[in-house]
């Protein structure tokens, strides 16, 4: 879906229910994004200057993220 360097941008087909989202893996760490406003809602791992990072790569590919979000659970 998302990949940029060693980050890895993800849906998990189970959370359809939720508002639009997106998680971020690298190594043992990861992160969940709101997209709608794009915002922090889980932390595991990152630090502050690499969350700063990865919401950057989220706002710059937003517009992609939020038609595979309504393209994967039509809402």
């Amino acid at each position: 879906m998302l990949r940029s360097g060693a980050y890895r941008g993800y849906f998990y087909s189970h959370e359809p229910n939720e508002p639009a989202h997106v998680h971020i893996d690298r190594d043992e760490k990861t992160a969940k994004f709101w997209l709608s406003p794009v915002a922090l809602a889980q932390n595991l791992g990152f630090s502050p200057r690499e969350l700063a990072q990865i919401e950057r790569l989220v706002q710059t590919h937003l517009q992609e993220l939020l038609e595979a979000w309504h393209e994967n659970f039509g809402s």
